[in-house]
């Protein structure tokens, strides 16, 4: 068949995986999207009239949604419903040879549809069924709904970002979206590997939740250590200094120099040798203690140079420090182009975002497929799977 052919060309470590996309908005299908790009064929499940809300989200280039086809390209589109017997045939005959179902309803939706984690290992029990949700699928929260912005609030994330004398603040990014698609793409491709070689499928929870409070870092370590309840330091770290961000010349500029051996390296750079016999810095520990007055005194020496000079002159020297770009420059930089981190759809002025996952086994082609129009792979579909 047409179908067959086009994806055994596919290139990747996932090539011949199948994979059933249930997903919508962007968590689960920024997941698929990466099994898709590892060279896994995925089949996207779509409720018609409308499809995935994603699809009308802006902007628009040349007619097609940006957002949408970032997360959807390289996928097939099957249009049906869940609910529907009519078109359970056709879901039941791809869940018999999938390798791998991902979902992202809240917790209870598939169940009530008959599409369930026992009802469909009952079908297929080597199968990879992933869910992704706000809470996970167990505890007292289970049942709730999230987006993003809520479980950055109940993650404590927003807690701990922003100055001291401001309110909270959302991250710039979604990231609890981004982390949960990304922490389910990892759990997957475990779960494969033991359905490979022992026939075993998994059940994958990932929860939003979950996947903020494991990244909290030194604001959890304080309070499990201590009992301490962290605050927001603007742009610091509770437990190393400097850490921070410095005005320059010609703009700010971040700088790191977490130990003995790099601040002493800062010091002379910036010109300020004394300072490693000031006994307000001697050390780490009375560091932290003068973060004040050391801040202070970095941010006058800095501001007398430019960033561009500041950070070849650091970097040389071992202590990591980079300019705060813009979207628009860090995008454009040689660097980002150098790791194929803009795509191109075809047939379209569309770029998209790349992603990080570099291998070997992947060509470095910049150009994707637009994603597919609502439905437009459903009778190619029935005749594969149905005959």
């Amino acid at each position: 068949m047409a179908e067959e052919t086009k994806h055994a060309a596919r290139r990747g470590p996932l090539n011949g995986i199948l994979v059933l996309d249930l997903t919508h908005a962007l968590s689960g299908p920024y997941c698929t999207m990466l099994l898709a790009e590892m060279g896994a064929r995925v089949i996207k499940i779509e409720r018609p009239p409308h499809g995935d809300s994603a699809r009308a989200f802006p902007p628009m280039v040349d007619g097609q949604p940006e957002f949408y086809n970032t997360f959807n390209h390289s996928k097939e589109s099957l249009a049906a419903d869940l609910e529907s017997p009519e078109d359970r045939p056709l879901i039941e005959a791809i869940l018999r040879k999938a390798d791998v179902l991902v979902e992202n309803f809240r917790p209870g939706t598939l169940e009530r549809w008959g599409l369930g984690w026992e009802a469909v290992q009952a079908i297929n029990p080597a199968l990879v069924y992933a869910s992704i949700s706000g809470f996970g699928q167990t505890g007292p929260d289970h049942w709730e709904g999230a987006y993003d912005v809520v479980i950055q609030a109940e993650s404590g994330l927003m807690n701990v970002t922003g100055f001291a004398d401001g309110p909270p603040v959302l991250t710039g990014t979604s990231l609890a979206d981004y982390l949960s698609g990304t922490n389910a793409f990892a759990a997957i491709n475990a779960a494969l590997v033991q359905s490979k070689t022992s026939g075993e499928g998994s059940r994958v929870d990932i929860a939003m939740l979950d996947s903020l409070l494991g990244i909290l870092g030194m604001h959890i370590f304080e309070y499990l250590a201590n009992g301490t309840e962290p605050h927001r330091m603007g742009n610091g770290n509770p437990n190393i200094i400097p850490f921070d961000i410095f005005e320059a010349q010609d703009g700010p500029l971040a700088i790191c120099a977490p130990d003995e051996t790099s601040f002493a390296r800062l010091a002379k750079i910036l010109g300020h040798d004394d300072w490693l016999d000031d006994e307000r810095f001697c050390t780490l520990a009375k560091r932290i203690a003068n973060r004040d007055a050391l801040l202070a005194a970095i941010g006058q020496a800095v501001c007398k140079k430019s960033r561009a000079e500041l950070t070849e002159s650091l970097q040389k020297a071992g202590i990591p420090a980079g300019s705060v770009r813009t979207v628009s420059q860090a995008i454009e930089s040689a660097q980002s182009h150098a790791r194929r981190m803009v795509l191109e759809i075809e047939g379209t002025r569309m770029r998209i975002p790349g992603h990080p996952m570099h291998i070997s086994s992947l060509d470095g082609d910049l150009k994707r497929p637009r994603a597919a129009i609502l439905g437009e792979d459903s009778e190619a579909l029935r005749e594969e799977f149905l005959g």
